[in-house]
């Protein structure tokens, strides 16, 4: 069972838990790979993001993810969103119960639509989930991410309306 929960600056040790392995892989996120835990987390709590984390049944987090408006002015309507579960997650629901809960919370939000900016090519897992849980490819950027072991890859655009 996985719920949804604001976060807070109290949740900084269980957050760099589930960012860290991500990062440090190189393949799904821009950020170095060396990037520290200090901005990791000051990159994760930028004013303009609502935090959120997803606990499991004994209340561990096991993923996050941020909210944000996708531009400024006339564009502010499009949400884009970050998401992160741990490694040892996978498989049990909680990217899909952080991407649905982004949904609604978005709505709640106000915002028209969610946009992905850079949803590399090479993450089948995540391209599938968010498929299923119903963005679209709108655009191909051709070797926009330099994975660490396949080199320039191709990224996604992806979207949704609310």
């Amino acid at each position: 069972m996985i719920s949804i929960r604001p976060a807070t600056r109290a949740d900084d040790d269980a957050i760099w838990r589930v960012l860290e392995p991500t990062l440090r892989a190189g393949e799904t996120y821009p950020q170095p790979r060396d990037i520290s835990r200090a901005d990791a987390l000051a990159y994760w709590w930028k004013p303009e993001h609502s935090i959120f984390v997803a606990v499991d049944e004994d209340d561990r987090v096991v993923g996050t993810y941020y909210i944000k408006p996708n531009s400024t002015g006339p564009a502010a309507h499009v949400a884009n969103c970050g998401y992160m579960a741990l490694p040892e997650a996978s498989g049990r629901g909680v990217g899909r119960a952080l991407c649905l809960h982004s949904l609604e919370e978005g709505r709640r939000q106000g915002y028209r639509a969610i946009q992905f900016n850079l949803v590399i090519a090479t993450n089948a897992r995540a391209l599938h989930l968010w498929q299923a849980c119903g963005f679209e490819i709108v655009g191909r950027l051709p070797g926009a991410f330099e994975h660490p072991t396949q080199g320039f890859v191709d990224a996604f655009v992806m979207y949704q309306e609310l």
